[in-house]
């Protein structure tokens, strides 16, 4: 086959977002080995190349045709100006991955007397993410001098260099340790993976999406095995309904049936704590890497 036509996925070349998406995508069958820190690897036994990418560049490439899907934050999608949510976009968000969840908040000193982003007009504001701060304030009636950089921004109010910034907050550690708070959060974003319009081969695209789909759901779920009288049967069915319906099998004692369903992970440890309050015996979680619904 023509490797002009492989299809081209762009991931971050490092960083923790170019783990999380090294390790989606070989859960999801997609083995690849990058070669002493190289820009491309091919995929073993499917028709696609991995290309190695700054972050913030993968939403433009991907608009321009030079890649095919790439991996990326959404808060770098908004960021580059593109619509996603357009039809006239040249690129769209084919699904959420479920990780690197983070949000992109206006931040302030501890001490300030800042009450709302419209108390911003004519401040400072230092940020990595412009064009997202610049149409936020416009729609609270805030005219701010932006203060573009790629990195570090939290320290930039101790340095005399703004009056606030819009940064991205996962734990709030960061804003502590420089003594800032947050006055408004912009949005929630987290990863999420991206197709051009032009597509090359939006066969194998399609097929790349149902193989994360398959990794995706199964982060959110766990089997759940249990043995549970049959007499309440239903009532256990209630507690652990599964998809269509759970799987009942019969043991050789006929009064008892032993039960097998996915259930949600953050679920399970109350399922677990009905299902033995009902009589259920030898109850048992198992993960799951990878499924189809």
């Amino acid at each position: 086959m023509d490797s002009q036509n492989n299809l081209r996925i762009g991931v971050p070349s490092k960083g923790r977002l170019s783990e999380i998406a090294e390790e989606l995508l070989s859960q999801a069958g997609l083995k690849y080995r990058r070669q002493n820190r190289g820009l491309f690897a091919r995929v073993s036994g499917l028709p696609i190349d991995i290309i190695f990418l700054r972050t913030d560049d993968i939403p433009t490439l991907c608009a321009e045709g030079a890649i095919d899907m790439g991996v990326t934050g959404s808060d770098l999608v908004e960021e580059s100006g593109y619509g996603v949510s357009d039809n006239a976009s040249p690129i769209e968000t084919r699904m959420q991955l479920g990780v690197g969840r983070c949000r992109l908040a206006i931040c302030i000193p501890d001490d300030s007397e800042f009450k709302s982003a419209k108390d911003l007009d004519t401040k400072r504001i230092a940020t990595s993410f412009p064009t997202v701060t610049k149409t936020y304030l416009a729609a609270h009636h805030a005219t701010s001098h932006l203060v573009s950089l790629s990195g570090s921004v939290e320290v930039m109010i101790g340095l005399g260099v703004a009056d606030a910034i819009v940064d991205l907050v996962e734990t709030g550690s960061t804003l502590a340790a420089n003594r800032l708070r947050i006055l408004e959060e912009i949005g929630s974003y987290e990863t999420v993976l991206i197709q051009g319009k032009n597509c090359r081969d939006k066969e194998t695209a399609d097929r790349v999406v149902r193989r994360l789909e398959g990794v995706v759901i199964a982060r959110d779920y766990s089997l759940l095995e249990y043995n549970i009288l049959r007499s309440k049967l239903a009532a256990a069915e209630a507690i652990t309904p599964g998809f269509n319906s759970p799987t009942v099998n019969s043991l050789e004692d006929s009064d008892w049936c032993s039960i097998r369903v996915m259930v949600k992970r953050k679920e399970v440890i109350d399922a677990m704590e009905k299902l033995e309050a009902l009589g259920a015996s030898a109850i048992m979680e198992t993960a799951i890497s990878n499924c189809r619904l």
